[in-house]
C-alpha cells in the first residue's frame, strides 16, 4: 500500500484526506463451488487460503440483461446498509468490489455454515424458543437502526451449527428517513397472506412484525412444535389488521421479557442491582435525539464497562457518568448534572452481567433498553439550550 510522503521543504506529510491510497496487490481466492442464484445476484463459496478462511461472494448479475444499469443502484444501496450494521444475528460484510463503467460488483460476506431456519428447527425442535428471541433480537436491531429488510422468508434466516441465527440477503433492504420512505415500493410472491397495510401501499416495521411472525407461525404448525414459550406475542404478532397487531420489534421485546422475567428465577439481590442501575442511568439521561441507537453486543458491553469501572473503582462517584452511558447508548443526549451515580451501583451492576448466564443478560439487556425507551426523545435542531448537552 503507497504510503503518505514527508514533504522535504517543511517536513509535513502531503498525505491528506482527497490523495488516493493505491493497494498494490490484489487478493485471490480459490472458488469452492456456487451457492445459488437470485434475481438480482449470483453467490458462490470462496477460501482464502491465507488466512484459511471461506468467505461468500455476491456478484451483481441482474436476471436480465435490460435491468443491469436499472438495477445497479439497488446493488450499492445493499452495499451501504449492511456496512452500517454491527449485530451478532446479522450477516457480516467484510469487502465491496464496485466497477460503475460495467455495471457489476461484488460483496464479500461471511459464510455461514448451517441451515434456513425451516430445516434447522426440523432438527432440533427443542431450539425454537431460542431461535426465535435471536430472530427478535436481530429485528429488533434493524429497526432501531432504522432500516427494513423487506424480504422475509425462511430462506433468508440461516442458523449456524452452532445455533446461532443470521438474517442475511439485504438486496430489497431499505433506510428510512421518514414516513415517506414506508410507502411499499416493491411488489414480492409472499408465502403467506398479505396483511391488510399492503392495500394502503405501506410497508413499514409492524409489517415486518407480521412476516417474522408468520414465519415461526408456519415452522411451528408444520413441524409441529409444541413446546413453543411464547404464544401470546406470536399471536399479537400475527394479526392481519395492522391496529391489532403488536407495532415495532421493541413492543415484542418488552412482552417476551415481562414473561421471561417471571419464568427465569432471578433472585432479589440481581433484582435490586439491575434496578438501581436502571434508574441510575434514567434519573442522569433527560432526553435522548430522536433516531439514537442502543449498544446490543452484550459481550462488548462487558468488556468496556469493566474496563471503565478500574478507572474510577476507588471513587464514591463515577466522576464521568458518559463514559457509562456509552457503553450502552450511542447517540446525543441531555443530563442532569446533578444527578450522581454510585460506583457500587454499577460494580453491582456489572458483577450480574458477568454472573448471569447470556439468556439472563439478554433479558436483563432487553429491560435497560424498554426503560430509556420511556426518557423522552427530541429533534435536535429544534432543541432549546435548557440543560446541559453532551
Amino acid at each position: 500500500m503507497a504510503a503518505p510522503r514527508p514533504d522535504n521543504q517543511t517536513g509535513k506529510t502531503t498525505g491528506g484526506l482527497n490523495d488516493i491510497v493505491h493497494f498494490l496487490r490484489k487478493r485471490d481466492y480459490c472458488l469452492v463451488k456456487e451457492l445459488g442464484q437470485g434475481a438480482c445476484g449470483q453467490t458462490v463459496l470462496l477460501f482464502d487460503d491465507q488466512i484459511e478462511e471461506h468467505f461468500v461472494c455476491k456478484k451483481y448479475v441482474p436476471f436480465s440483461e435490460t435491468e443491469r444499469e436499472p438495477l445497479f443502484a439497488n446493488f450499492v444501496r445493499e452495499i451501504k446498509l449492511m456496512h452500517k450494521l454491527h449485530h451478532q444475528n446479522i450477516v457480516r460484510v467484510f469487502n465491496y468490489y464496485i466497477y460503475p463503467d460495467k455495471f457489476t460488483g461484488y460483496i464479500l460476506m461471511e459464510f455461514i455454515a448451517g441451515a434456513e431456519v425451516d430445516d434447522y428447527l426440523a432438527s432440533r425442535p427443542e431450539q425454537t424458543n431460542e431461535v426465535f428471541l435471536q430472530a427478535i433480537a436481530g429485528f429488533a436491531y434493524l429497526e432501531r437502526a432504522g432500516i427494513l429488510h423487506r424480504d422475509i422468508r425462511t430462506a433468508n434466516l440461516m442458523v449456524r451449527e452452532d445455533g446461532l441465527v443470521k438474517i442475511i440477503d439485504f438486496g430489497f433492504g431499505k433506510e428510512i428517513k421518514g414516513s415517506k420512505d414506508f410507502h411499499k415500493s416493491i411488489s414480492l410472491n409472499w408465502w403467506c397472506p398479505l396483511p391488510n397495510e399492503f392495500r394502503h401501499k405501506r410497508y413499514d416495521f409492524c409489517s415486518e412484525v407480521y412476516f417474522v411472525g408468520k414465519l415461526f407461525e408456519q415452522i411451528i404448525h408444520d413441524k409441529q412444535i409444541n413446546h413453543f414459550k411464547y404464544p401470546d406475542a406470536l399471536r399479537k404478532m400475527c394479526q392481519v389488521e395492522p391496529e391489532k397487531r403488536i407495532q415495532r420489534f421493541a413492543e415484542v421485546e418488552k412482552l417476551i421479557g415481562s414473561h421471561q422475567f417471571a419464568e427465569i428465577d432471578f433472585t432479589d439481590i440481581e433484582l435490586e442491582s439491575y434496578r438501581a442501575f436502571a434508574d441510575a442511568l434514567f434519573s442522569y439521561i433527560t432526553k435522548i435525539e430522536t433516531g439514537g441507537k442502543y449498544t446490543d453486543d452484550l459481550q462488548r458491553i462487558k468488556t468496556q464497562l469493566n474496563d471503565h469501572y478500574r478507572d474510577f473503582m476507588l471513587e464514591q462517584f463515577v466522576p464521568v457518568p458518559s463514559v457509562v452511558v456509552r457503553c450502552f447508548l450511542t447517540a446525543t443526549y441531555y443530563f442532569n448534572g446533578k444527578a450522581l451515580i454510585p460506583v457500587y451501583v454499577v460494580k453491582d451492576f456489572l458483577h450480574l452481567l458477568k454472573s448471569c448466564t447470556e439468556e439472563k443478560g439478554r433479558i436483563v439487556l432487553a429491560n435497560l433498553q424498554t426503560k430509556l425507551d420511556s426518557i423522552l426523545r427530541y429533534q435536535e435542531q429544534n432543541e432549546p439550550p435548557d440543560d446541559a448537552p453532551f
